[in-house]
């Protein structure tokens, strides 16, 4: 009888993320497996992060650039569907994760470090964070000083209404974030 092999675990990544261009630090730390798709991290960091999914992203490692073919098939851009994690990046390794090119929220992902794959885990899993990330649609990191500026304030009650009256921008909640993630999109 032939001998059955097990397809080997992946290792972790454990990545940084940083919202850039905003005054106080958005930022988590997330562990994922290193083989994962391009395609399936976006989902990752768009809920990590806290956005919604609704806009169009890409990802540049260096000279490269990865996005989902099927929302414009005229750019000149690799499929993300097509190239793990693993494949373009190493632990020390930097790249930039661009969500909603409206607003241009762009992130600055680092591998900090590669880990064993761990059973007690479901990953990916967020182990760290601060600050909730900027509502969609607010005007970019211009729009979002403007938002907490009124917010502050208090002296606009259209925008107050739009936010839906609140909004805590040093909340963050790791629990909440990997039930999500857990949930899936």
């Amino acid at each position: 009888m032939p001998k059955r092999t097990r397809k080997p675990k992946p290792s972790v990544f454990q990545l940084h993320i940083t919202l850039k261009e905003v005054e106080a630090p958005v930022w988590r730390r997330v562990l994922v497996p290193s083989d994962l798709r391009l395609d399936e991290l976006h989902l990752v960091l768009n809920e990590a992060m806290g956005w919604t999914n609704s806009h169009l992203h890409q990802f540049v490692f260096g000279k490269r650039t990865f996005a989902d073919p099927d929302f414009d098939e005229g750019s000149d851009f690799e499929d993300e569907r097509g190239v793990s994690l693993d494949e373009l990046a190493g632990v020390g390794d930097r790249f930039v994760y661009e969500y909603d090119f409206g607003d241009d929220w762009m992130h600055e992902v680092k591998v900090e470090k590669k880990l064993p794959f761990d059973v007690r885990f479901v990953y990916p899993v967020v182990i760290g964070g601060a600050r909730a990330c900027p509502p969609e649609d607010c005007g970019g990191p211009l729009g979002y000083e403007r938002l907490l500026e009124v917010l502050l304030n208090d002296d606009d009650d259209e925008l107050v209404a739009w936010i839906g009256g609140f909004f805590d921008p040093d909340g963050f909640d790791v629990n909440r974030t990997n039930q999500a993630l857990r949930d899936g999109p």
